[in-house]
């Protein structure tokens, strides 16, 4: 979990959120966001990346308003900004706006080193956000994933997820969520099982693995099958999810990188990064983008907001297999 080493107050005029874990950063972002919209609706959240960020572009920003409206200024790669604007953000934070919070993200290092002691001398809220390489980390998050959802998962169930999920903490992040929406109680190992190992891996991570290398009438018989043995709705949803996650993620990763340094920098094992890598083949970005949409319609339905949820597992597997193959329409 991100841990906060400096003041708690959440508006703060000034959040330094250093790593390079972007869940933790994104929540870091989200939770300063809605402190920011519950205390005033109408606050005008900015979520600049360094290049929107130049010389000027800060004054700007932080010019009074005729209306005193509330701001949140986000600048993401603090770490890259260059050396102009690092002088004028150095000049902002000497003297803040009252009505603004500005929140920076930094990969932490010794790249832009002048930012982060700017903004610890300016006595910055700071949120550590660091990637989570070790087991016992990722176990430690989803123990705390569940805490803060209000529910308790046994030792055995928290290792269990892990092993069935990998290291990637938005897909734990997602199946702790799942998991507590689905089921009552503790989780504990069975639960776990029933969802994302044994069974739940031979039907619904194989119906994915068929649907994304666009074997439609295969990844079809595969989830009729899982269906009538009654394999959970959700563990099949989150197989599909996580198959074309995992296509997106390596398409945008650098060419020519080896399977280690993207097992290192996707979190993936790296027999997971040679899989993809065959099974993207064919894909592009608005196969995706198309993919991803019609799991989240599958998903909805799953979940109440659809009269057939198998049916439109079906039509989720089977636009997922067209992204995959576009050139046969």
């Amino acid at each position: 979990m991100a841990r906060k080493t400096a003041s708690d107050d959440v508006l703060a005029p000034l959040t330094l959120a250093v790593g390079q874990e972007d869940l933790l950063l994104d929540r870091a972002v989200r939770e300063v966001a809605a402190a920011a919209r519950a205390a005033d609706p109408d606050t005008d959240v900015r979520d600049l990346p360094p290049e929107g960020l130049q010389p000027g572009t800060l004054a700007e920003l932080t010019s009074p308003s005729l209306f005193a409206e509330r701001k949140v200024i986000v600048v993401r790669g603090a770490q890259d900004l260059s050396a102009d604007t690092v002088k004028e953000l150095k000049a902002y934070l000497a003297d803040p706006a009252e009505e603004i919070t500005m929140v920076l993200l930094h990969a932490g290092g010794a790249k832009g080193k002048a930012v982060l002691e700017a903004a610890r001398k300016a006595g910055a809220r700071e949120v550590a956000c660091p990637k989570m390489t070790k087991p016992g980390d990722r176990l430690a998050f989803v123990r705390g994933e569940f805490r803060t959802l209000g529910r308790s998962v046994t030792p055995e169930a928290a290792q269990a997820l892990v092993d069935a999920i990998g290291s990637d903490l938005r897909e734990l992040a997602s199946a702790c969520a799942q998991l507590v929406a689905d089921t009552e109680g503790t989780v504990d190992v069975a639960v776990v099982a029933r969802y994302y190992t044994g069974r739940a891996e031979a039907t619904g991570f194989e119906v994915a693995d068929l649907a994304v290398t666009g074997r439609a009438a295969e990844a079809l018989e595969r989830l009729r099958w899982a269906l009538s043995v009654g394999q959970p709705l959700p563990g099949i949803t989150f197989a599909l999810a996580s198959g074309v996650r995992a296509i997106g993620r390596l398409a945008s990763a650098p060419r020519g990188a080896n399977a280690g340094q993207l097992a290192r920098d996707l979190g993936m094992p790296p027999w997971k990064v040679d899989r993809v890598r065959q099974q993207m083949r064919g894909w592009t970005a608005d196969g995706v983008s198309v993919a991803l949409r019609a799991v989240a319609e599958a998903d909805a339905a799953v979940k109440g907001a659809g009269a057939d949820p198998a049916y439109a597992l079906e039509k989720a597997v089977v636009t997922i297999a067209r992204a995959a193959r576009p050139a046969r329409g």
